[in-house]
C-alpha cells in the first residue's frame, strides 16, 4: 500500500511540475495550441466535399483575377492535382496532421514547424491567391490583410523554441520581443490603413461582408442578418471607428501599461470578426478549410501578453526607505587621554 500511495504521490507531483512548467511558458502553450489548430485543419479536410471537388472549390477561385505571373502557377498546380484530388486530400491531412502532432511532442517542434513553413506557403499560393493582394481588390480587414496562411508562419516564429542567453526560454521564438512588436503593429496598423480604402469603407460595405459570410446553421445566418440590419447605411462611421481602433491596438505594444488591455480588446474584436464575417471559419459549411483567421490572432494576442510586464534593467535603482539611508555614528568609547 505504501508503495501505491507513494508512486501515486510522485505522479501528482510530476503532474504539478508539468503543469507549472506549462503556464509559465507561453511558448509552449502556444506550440501545442498551434498543433491544435494543424490538426484540425487536417481534419477539416477529410469532408466529402474535397474528395471531387478540391480543384474546383478551393484551387481554381485562387487564380481568378490574378496576374498571369500568379494565375499561372496557380492554373499548373490544378491540373497537375486534378485527376488526382482523392489522393492529394489524403497526402494534405496527412502532412496537416504531421505537423500539428509534431508541434505537440516538445522533441519534434523544429522539425514540425520547419515542415509548416513551407507548406503555410503552399497554401497561401494555391488555397489563398496570396491573400487577393494583386487581384485589384483591396482585402477586408475582417478577413485578415494578408490572409490565414502567413499567420500560421508568423506564430511559428513565435513559438520557436530558442534559449536565451542566460538559459532559460525566449517567449517570443526567432522573432525576438522587437520583432514582435513590430510584427504586431505592422498588421493591424495595415489593417487600420485598409478600412479607410474606398471598397471597405462604402456605407453598405460592412453589412455586405456579414450577409455574404459562409454560415451552414441557420442561427448563423440569422446572426449575419441581424447585424447587417444593425449596420444599415453607417458601414463608413464604424469603418472609420475600426480603422483608429485597429491603429490604437497596433501601437499599443510600444508602451507596456497599456498593452495588456488593448491584446484583450483585440481578442475581443478579432473573435467577433470570425463570426460575423468568417461564420466561425465556416465549419458548419462541410466546405472549411482550415479555422479561419479569427483564431489565429486571438492566439497571437495571447503570445504577447507577456509584452505587458516591463522588464526590468539589470542595474536598478530600488527604493531604499530613508530611514535605511541614515548611517548610524560610531558608540562613544569615552575620552581620550594622552
Amino acid at each position: 500500500m505504501r508503495q501505491i500511495a507513494s508512486s501515486f504521490t510522485g505522479s501528482t507531483v510530476v503532474r504539478r511540475r508539468t503543469l507549472r512548467s506549462l503556464v509559465n511558458s507561453p511558448a509552449r502553450l502556444g506550440q501545442i495550441a498551434l498543433g491544435l489548430i494543424w490538426c484540425t485543419d487536417g481534419l477539416l479536410k477529410l469532408q466529402p466535399f474535397f474528395f471531387h471537388h478540391f480543384v474546383s472549390g478551393v484551387i481554381d477561385p485562387s487564380a481568378v483575377g490574378q496576374p498571369g505571373v500568379i494565375a499561372g502557377p496557380i492554373k499548373s498546380i490544378a491540373s497537375i492535382i486534378a485527376p488526382h484530388q482523392g489522393l492529394f486530400v489524403v497526402l494534405a491531412v496527412l502532412t496537416e496532421v504531421t505537423i500539428g502532432i509534431g508541434l505537440l511532442v516538445p522533441r519534434t517542434v523544429k522539425p514540425a514547424l520547419l515542415l509548416s513553413i513551407p507548406w503555410a506557403l503552399n497554401i497561401w499560393l494555391t488555397g489563398e491567391g496570396v491573400g487577393g493582394l494583386f487581384t485589384g481588390t483591396a482585402p477586408t480587414p475582417l478577413l485578415g490583410i494578408l490572409g490565414s496562411a502567413p499567420l500560421y508562419i508568423i506564430v511559428g516564429l513565435l513559438v520557436w523554441p530558442r534559449k536565451t542567453e542566460h538559459g532559460s526560454e525566449s517567449g517570443f521564438g526567432l522573432l525576438g520581443r522587437r520583432g514582435a512588436r513590430a510584427m504586431w503593429a505592422a498588421l493591424w496598423i495595415g489593417g487600420a490603413a485598409l478600412w479607410i480604402v474606398p471598397s471597405n469603407a462604402g456605407a453598405h460595405a460592412l453589412g455586405g461582408v456579414f450577409t455574404a459570410a459562409p454560415s451552414g446553421a441557420n442561427w448563423l445566418t440569422s446572426l449575419h442578418s441581424s447585424a447587417a440590419s444593425a449596420i444599415g447605411g453607417s458601414g463608413t462611421t464604424i469603418t472609420i471607428a475600426l480603422a483608429v481602433v485597429s491603429a490604437g491596438i497596433g501601437v499599443s505594444v510600444i508602451w507596456p501599461r497599456g498593452t495588456r488591455i488593448t491584446l484583450l480588446a483585440s481578442m475581443a474584436l478579432s473573435l467577433s470578426f470570425w463570426v460575423l464575417a468568417e461564420g466561425l471559419g465556416g465549419l458548419f459549411t462541410g466546405q472549411a478549410t482550415d479555422v479561419g483567421t479569427g483564431p489565429l490572432m486571438i492566439l497571437l494576442a495571447a503570445l504577447l501578453l507577456p509584452l505587458a510586464t516591463q522588464s526590468a534593467p539589470a542595474l536598478t535603482h530600488a527604493r531604499v526607505p530613508s530611514h535605511a539611508l541614515q548611517t548610524q555614528a560610531p558608540p562613544e568609547t569615552g575620552p581620550v587621554t594622552a
